[in-house]
């Protein structure tokens, strides 16, 4: 299931997806951006700039370009979380951050992140409901904007990559 709220120049995209693997497996999976190009058509690459501790990692990504002649990249902190009762979800959180050593580039438009990530939610012993949330300013518009006035084929794509990569 997809779902879209557009306010001003922000877009917040929702994806849910039923998967057929334990939660805390998904968790491990989608936490490890290093792996996000596996099934994620839109990195290139993604490598870890800092792990600040266990459950947080600065990683920086590039993307293909979209409209633009320029590739894209950014710069993300991740920060995962295990829950604390059986009936929370476990958390990916996914936000843009400043770092001095990676100031932008010419070669790249820097895109940013306001805020994104996964909820992972146990429905069994061997499946999961898997939700996924983007926030996306003006300038990432141009990736979905053309799934969004036409179909929603790019998004459905990568959702179905992803569960694919899970099970």
């Amino acid at each position: 299931k997809i779902w879209t709220h557009e306010e001003g120049d922000v877009l917040s995209l929702k994806v849910e997806m039923q998967v057929k693997v334990p939660s805390d497996i998904a968790f491990s999976l989608l936490s490890d951006f290093t792996r996000r190009q596996q099934w994620d058509k839109h990195y290139l690459t993604c490598e870890v700039l800092q792990a600040l501790n266990e459950d947080e990692k600065i990683y920086y990504i590039t993307s293909p370009p979209a409209t633009s002649c320029k590739p894209h990249d950014s710069v993300v902190l991740v920060s995962r979380r295990i829950p604390s009762k059986p009936s929370e979800p476990y958390i990916v959180a996914v936000r843009s951050v400043t770092l001095a050593s990676m100031p932008p580039s010419s070669e790249y438009c820097r895109t940013e992140v306001l805020c994104a990530g996964f909820q992972i939610y146990s429905e069994s012993s061997s499946s999961c409901t898997v939700c996924y949330f983007n926030q996306m300013t003006s300038a990432l518009l141009a990736h979905f904007a053309a799934n969004l006035t036409g179909s929603s084929k790019s998004i459905e794509d990568t959702a179905v990559a992803c569960m694919k990569f899970l099970e």
